[in-house]
């Protein structure tokens, strides 16, 4: 066993990073004796919005819960199909049925391990009944190919919803993620890039409207306090996590800097290992909310790895269509998902956060590097 370990992940390394300022803000919070939907989710929503270059923004409780609450503000009915792909987090699929709709689920580009563009269009075209949304799911830091999804779903009269859990911060075209599709939603889960200290979830868009319907939402469908005028939820953001959000805010661009700075190190140092790293477009600026290489003996090396002191995941050890919960009850694409499944087998990520200090880059590198010819 090595005597440095490395963590996959580290939230409390990014506590720590802003210590001082993260306690000020709970302090103030205390202080002011307002806890729920106070001053500091009204500053926040303004704050995120303009960061992602949005008119509005709604703060929840949980990113599955933005993700339910943006698919609900749709209307959706029993018979209506989300489409998104089955390499995500199972949160996906869960808010899609939470939501009242059926998921229907399509594979994967190879390369981006996001939504399959071209099965996209066969399935669009040739619907298993009325689409109510497409969700895609920018997956790891990478953008979802938004060049072909947005055309085909406007074509279609289809929404498109962006799934950003993993994305804060990331670019394409020189536009935030989160600022093309007709809604976007946000985790705010400790391990994100941008994360709180507990839960949290946003939405953020640009309709006035089904701002207003959204905001209703989050709390019993309320017009006025205790007036409901729909069915709705409690899912709040509440004034702590708020808080901490916003003083982490500025610091996510420098963040999403030393990630990129992580993976270039990582790029150069596993030439010629033999795994398959990250690919991006050239339009694309990456958050690098994991770094996913792939690798055909990947629980080999994962437990070669983990002896020598660096802790990996697997980021998703099963598609959601193998899943039990899931498993012959969830339409899917005329591929089958193949790419999907040998995604699943073959996935590892490694240690990404952007505390990681270069001593902790080059025993990863080394570790990697000893490994890999062994497999």
């Amino acid at each position: 066993m090595s005597e440095l370990s490395v963590p996959q992940a580290d939230p409390k390394a990014g506590y720590l990073a802003q210590r001082a300022e993260i306690d000020a803000a709970i302090a103030r919070v205390l202080d002011a004796g307002h806890y729920i939907l106070g001053d500091e989710v009204a500053s926040f929503e303004r704050e995120f919005a303009h960061y992602i270059r949005r008119r509005y923004c709604v703060g929840v409780a949980s990113g599955t819960d933005a993700l339910v609450a943006a698919l609900r503000a749709l209307a959706p009915s029993a018979s209506d199909y989300a489409i998104t792909a089955s390499h995500t987090s199972v949160a996906t699929v869960a808010a899609i049925e939470m939501a009242g709709a059926r998921a229907l689920l399509l594979d994967i580009d190879a390369s981006s391990f996001t939504l399959d563009a071209e099965e996209l269009a066969q399935v669009i075209e040739r619907p298993p009944g009325r689409i109510l949304a497409i969700i895609a799911v920018h997956l790891y830091g990478q953008a979802a190919d938004l060049h072909a999804i947005l055309p085909l779903a406007r074509r279609y009269g289809v929404p498109v919803i962006e799934d950003c859990a993993q994305c804060h911060g990331a670019k394409l075209d020189g536009k935030p993620l989160g600022s093309f599709g007709d809604m976007a939603v946000f985790s705010f889960y400790p391990t994100k890039n941008l994360g709180a200290i507990g839960d949290g979830g946003a939405i953020v868009l640009d309709d006035p409207q089904r701002y207003q319907q959204l905001k209703s939402y989050r709390q019993y469908g309320w017009s006025a306090r205790h007036v409901s005028e729909f069915a709705g939820a409690c899912t709040r953001l509440d004034e702590l996590q708020a808080a901490i959000l916003r003083t982490k805010l500025p610091r996510l661009e420098a963040d999403n800097a030393r990630r990129r700075q992580i993976a270039a190190t990582y790029r150069r140092g596993l030439e010629g290992s033999g795994l398959v790293c990250p690919q991006f477009a050239a339009n694309v600026m990456p958050a690098f909310h994991q770094y996913v290489v792939r690798c055909a003996q990947r629980d080999t090396l994962r437990e070669t790895l983990r002896r020598r002191g660096v802790n990996t995941n697997i980021h998703y050890p099963v598609p959601v269509h193998l899943q039990p919960a899931y498993r012959g009850r969830v339409a899917l694409g005329p591929s089958g998902l193949p790419r999907s499944e040998r995604a699943a087998r073959e996935v590892l990520s490694l240690p990404m956060y952007p505390q990681l200090s270069d001593a902790q880059i080059e025993h990863v590198l080394a570790a990697v590097n000893t490994a890999c010819p062994d497999l």
